[in-house]
């Protein structure tokens, strides 16, 4: 007996929400709009922390970097000032001793990795493209959590004798063996034969991460062991007669830095910013108090960004709730005006035997029935809002089903909550005095 009744006021009440459509959509477009708003906000802010965290994972866990900084020097040649170079302190520059100083004086270093990267091109089977080379220890491939898809490491040998062997990319493998096993194969980078000896799993990495971070593409770089790279290609830390002509240390235009960066993964992330300090101090003291380098930390600097992110989500979604509530105080403004012009007919269900919670149910199902359906063009719309600003604007944007039903269940909850004023007022009407109003 008690559903049948439910279900007769859900029929009274779908009734009257089909019998004045117009008014019912102008209702529900506060909630279709707050519904939309969240949705949309959650996706691009779902987005921004996923790339965020895949920005974490490139530059690695708990990383320091270290870069030279080379100064470019412009002056006026004079016969007082010899090779026309004002003469500066000296600094050695970057260089691999810096390696084993760092390892050796500072504790909780749990990695080292120095790169030396040098542009040349690949050449196989008349086929060549300008590629990065780049001279690392099998420590390179652990901070920065890269794996190999074929193959094997660097072995202790290549590394002493730097053995012309070299682990590629995933898109050289891609772009010079396309139906073939690399493994054993050679290929020419610069004027040196290289065995290939690995691939490397693809990495992803999107252009704003390439533009934000400073990072390459991974996937068409061909690494060479250190000293491959030192033996075979260039090593800047030797003298030669350019480099006699370049002696003035940091003033000088030319490249002095033996190695290209340096990064220290620490075993603890609360203590990136003292070791960061402490590596300072150290390589100003074996650079002779010349600061040719550069230290940042990727990770505190994308953690600060994710937290600017949060916050910006949360005034976001605020302005987002704030349309729910707008939309929810529209439902009860309409609702209240439709009890006042719907007094006969309450009236005259009251005086057939309807029941006050009879009246409360049709009005309440009238209100929820009015939200959910703004709830339902809402998602629809924040879901195409979403891929709009994913397409269009490209940036990324992640659509969750947690999204959708935190969205969908307070569209719900706000026709309910509003709708029960309007409910209780139009159950209140006294029967005789709603017969007669007009």
């Amino acid at each position: 007996m008690l559903n049948e009744r439910l279900f007769a006021n859900l029929h009274i009440a779908f009734e009257a929400v089909v019998a004045n459509k117009l008014r019912s959509l102008l209702t529900a477009l506060g909630i279709i709009f707050g519904v939309a708003a969240v949705i949309a906000m959650l996706a691009i802010g779902n987005g921004a922390q996923q790339e965020i965290l895949e920005q974490i994972k490139l530059v690695g866990v708990n990383n320091i970097v270290i870069t030279p900084v080379v100064e470019q020097v412009e002056e006026e040649v004079n016969e007082d000032s010899g090779l026309g170079r004002e003469k500066g302190k000296f600094s050695p520059g970057l260089k691999l001793l810096d390696v084993d100083a760092v390892l050796n004086t500072i504790p909780g270093i749990k990695k080292i990795s120095p790169e030396v990267v040098f542009d040349t091109y690949i050449v196989k089977s008349g086929l060549r493209r300008s590629a990065k080379l780049v001279g690392v220890t099998p420590a390179y491939f652990d901070v920065l959590d890269f794996r190999l898809k074929d193959g094997r490491m660097f072995s202790e040998k290549n590394l002493v004798k730097g053995d012309a062997v070299c682990i590629i990319g995933r898109s050289v493998q891609s772009k010079f063996f396309p139906k073939e096993n690399p493994i054993g194969k050679k290929i020419k980078s610069g004027n040196q034969w290289l065995e290939v000896i690995g691939v490397l799993e693809e990495r992803l990495v999107s252009e704003s991460s390439i533009s934000k971070l400073g990072i390459r593409d991974f996937n068409m770089d061909v690494y060479v062991p250190i000293q491959t790279m030192l033996v075979r290609y260039k090593n800047r830390d030797l003298v030669t007669e350019a480099g006699l002509m370049n002696v003035e240390g940091p003033s000088a235009s030319s490249n002095y830095h033996q190695i290209d960066k340096l990064v220290v993964q620490v075993e603890e992330s609360g203590a990136l910013t003292p070791t960061a300090e402490v590596l300072s101090k150290l390589l100003e003291r074996r650079h002779f108090d010349v600061v040719d380098f550069e230290i940042t930390i990727p990770e505190l600097l994308l953690k600060q960004q994710q937290r600017t992110q949060n916050i910006f989500n949360i005034v976001l979604g605020a302005i987002a709730g704030i349309s729910l509530l707008v939309g929810g105080i529209g439902i009860m403004n309409i609702m209240l005006a439709s009890v006042m012009e719907r007094i006969k007919e309450i009236g005259l269900r009251l005086s057939l035997g309807a029941k006050k919670s009879d009246i409360v149910n049709q009005f309440l199902f009238e209100a929820v029935m009015i939200s959910v359906s703004g709830g339902i063009i809402g998602v629809i719309l924040g879901i195409v809002l979403a891929h709009m600003v994913s397409t269009f604007a490209e940036f990324p944007t992640i659509i969750t089903m947690p999204s959708i039903i935190l969205s969908f269940g307070v569209a719900a909850t706000v026709g309910l909550v509003f709708g029960i004023a309007p409910a209780r007022r139009a159950a209140s009407q006294d029967p005789i005095t709603s017969l007669r109003y007009e």
